[in-house]
C-alpha cells in the first residue's frame, strides 16, 4: 500500500513514514473496498452476477485504484455478454497498473480475435436496431432481430430479458420463462429476470382463477321393466327439421372457422415470411452501407495521400527554385549586375534554405542593397543633372523605395525636384513635405519650405 500524497511504501502506523500525512482514513477505505470486493467475488462465484457487480461498483467507488475489483468486474460483465463494457474496465485497469496486470492477457485474447470483435460489433448494432422496432411497434421484427442476437450472443442477458417482455406483451408465457430461465442461469441474481418472473406467475394465476368450474349436469333417471334410463334434462327429441338446421348450423361454424382461424394463420405466415424478408434486406443495407463508408474512408484517405505528395512536391520545386535564384544573385553580384542580382534575390523563399545558404543570403544581401542603392542613386543624380528628369525619377524611386533617408535625405529630394519639372506635383508636394519634417534645418528644407513646396501647391490649385 503507497501514500495517496507522496506514493511512500506505507507501514502499520497511522501515519506516512516519509511524509507524515495521517493515512487512517485512506486505509481504512481500502479495507472497505477489500471487502466490498470479497463479498462481489463470493456473489460471483455462484452466479449471483448483478449483487456481484453492485459490491465491485461500490468497492470501486471507495478505492478507484482497487485493480482486483475492476479486472472482476470487466469478467462478469463479459460472462454476461456485455463485452464492450468489460474492455473499458480491463483498459482502465490497464492504465492504472501496467505491470503484472491480468487485463493485459484478458484483451489480448479478446483484440486478437477479430471474429469475436465483428460478432460484438453487430450484436450491438442489432440489439439497438430491436430497440428501435419496439419503439415503432414492430415487435414482431424486434423478436427475429433478438433470435438473431441470441443464437451468436447466448449470454446477452438484456437480449434475453428483452425477448421475455415482448412475449408476455403478446401473452406467450410459456416461452417468456423459458427466455427468463435461459437469463436466470447466467445472473441467478438478476432484479430484472426475478420480477419478469414475477409478472408470469400473477398472469398465470390470474388466468387459472378465470376458468370457471364446469357444472355438473342435471339429469332424470327413471325405470321401464327391468331398465333403467338416464337422460338429461334438456334433451329434445330432434326432428327432420331440426337435422337440416343443425347441418346448416354446421357449415356456418365452418366457415366462420376457416375464416377467423385458418385465414389469420395464413396472414401471420405471410406477414412472418414478409418481415423476414425485410429483416434480411435491413442487414443487407446495413452491410453495404458499412462496405460504403469504409470505401469512403479509403478514397479520403488516398486523396490525403495524393494531396500530401502534391505538397511535398511543390515545396521541394520551390526549394530548387530558391537554391537556384540564391545562385543566380550570387553570380550577378559578383559580375557587378546589381539590379539582376537584387531581382533574383528578391525571389528567394528563406524558409527553404538551410543554415549555410541563409548566412550566404544575408551575407550577399547587404552588400547587395548597399551596391543597388548605391549604383541606383549615383544613376538617378546623374540623370538629374543631364534633365533627364524622367529616368531620374524611376532611378530615385528605386532608392526611396528601399531607404528614404538616403545620403542624408539627398534622394528624396532630388526625387520631389524630379517629380516637379515632369509635372507629378502631387507626389512632389508629399516629398518636399517629408523633407521639411525629416530635416527641418537643412538647406533642403529651407528651399522646400519656402520656394518649391508653395509652387507645387499652387499649381495643384491651379489644376
Amino acid at each position: 500500500m503507497q501514500c495517496f500524497k507522496c506514493g511512500a511504501q506505507l507501514g502499520p502506523e497511522q501515519t506516512c513514514p516519509n511524509c507524515g500525512m495521517n493515512v487512517k482514513m485512506y486505509k481504512k477505505l481500502i479495507a472497505i473496498s477489500n471487502y466490498l470486493y470479497n463479498v462481489g467475488l463470493e456473489r460471483a462465484k455462484v452466479r449471483d452476477l448483478s449483487g456481484a457487480v453492485d459490491s465491485l461498483k461500490t468497492s470501486l467507488q471507495y478505492y478507484k485504484g482497487n485493480i482486483q475489483a475492476r479486472n472482476l468486474l470487466g469478467l462478469i460483465y463479459y460472462e454476461t455478454g456485455e463485452t464492450v463494457s468489460a474492455l473499458s474496465e480491463w483498459v482502465i485497469s490497464k492504465n492504472q497498473s501496467g505491470k503484472d496486470n491480468i487485463a493485459d492477457t484478458y484483451l489480448h485474447e479478446v483484440q486478437s480475435n477479430a471474429t469475436l470483435l465483428n460478432t460484438v460489433n453487430q450484436t450491438i448494432k442489432k440489439y439497438n436496431q430491436a430497440l428501435l422496432y419496439c419503439q415503432q411497434g414492430s415487435e414482431d421484427l424486434a423478436v427475429i432481430q433478438l433470435k438473431k442476437i441470441l443464437s451468436v450472443n447466448p449470454k446477452l442477458v438484456k437480449a434475453h430479458q428483452l425477448l421475455a417482455l415482448l412475449y408476455i406483451r403478446d401473452r406467450k408465457y410459456d416461452l417468456a420463462r423459458k427466455s427468463l430461465r435461459t437469463a436466470e442461469k447466467i445472473d441467478r441474481g438478476n432484479t430484472t429476470t426475478m420480477g419478469y418472473l414475477a409478472e408470469i406467475d400473477g398472469h398465470m394465476d390470474n388466468s387459472d382463477k378465470s376458468k370457471k368450474p364446469k357444472k355438473k349436469e342435471s339429469r332424470v333417471e327413471y325405470n321401464t321393466g327391468n331398465d333403467t334410463i338416464i337422460q338429461p334434462t334438456n334433451l329434445r327429441d330432434n326432428s327432420g327439421w331440426m337435422m337440416i338446421v343443425n347441418i346448416l348450423v354446421g357449415l356456418v361454424i365452418g366457415v366462420t372457422a376457416t375464416y377467423f382461424l385458418i385465414v389469420p394463420s395464413i396472414r401471420q405466415t405471410l406477414q412472418k415470411d414478409v418481415n423476414t424478408a425485410v429483416s434480411d434486406a435491413n442487414d443487407t443495407i446495413a452491410s453495404k452501407n458499412q462496405a460504403i463508408k469504409e470505401l469512403e474512408a479509403q478514397v479520403k484517405k488516398l486523396t490525403k495521400n495524393v494531396e500530401d505528395a502534391r505538397e511535398e512536391k511543390e515545396a521541394s520545386t520551390s526549394q530548387i527554385t530558391s537554391y537556384q535564384k540564391l545562385l543566380t544573385a550570387y553570380r550577378s553580384y559578383q559580375q557587378g549586375e546589381m539590379e539582376e542580382a537584387k531581382t533574383a534575390l528578391a525571389e528567394v523563399d528563406q524558409n527553404h534554405l538551410d543554415s549555410g545558404a541563409k548566412q550566404v543570403y544575408e551575407s550577399i544581401r547587404t552588400e547587395i542593397d548597399a551596391k543597388y542603392l548605391e549604383t541606383a542613386y549615383n544613376e538617378g543624380y546623374g540623370a538629374y543633372m543631364s534633365r533627364n528628369y524622367q529616368l531620374s525619377a524611376e532611378l530615385l524611386q528605386k532608392v526611396v523605395d528601399v531607404d528614404d533617408t538616403y545620403h542624408n535625405g539627398d534622394a528624396i529630394y532630388y526625387l520631389a525636384q524630379s517629380y516637379r519639372i515632369i509635372e507629378d506635383y502631387q507626389k512632389a508636394a508629399e516629398l518636399y513635405q517629408k523633407v521639411i519634417d525629416d530635416y527641418p534645418t537643412s538647406y533642403k528644407a529651407n528651399n522646400a519650405r519656402y520656394k518649391y513646396l508653395p509652387e507645387v501647391q499652387q499649381k495643384l490649385e491651379a489644376q
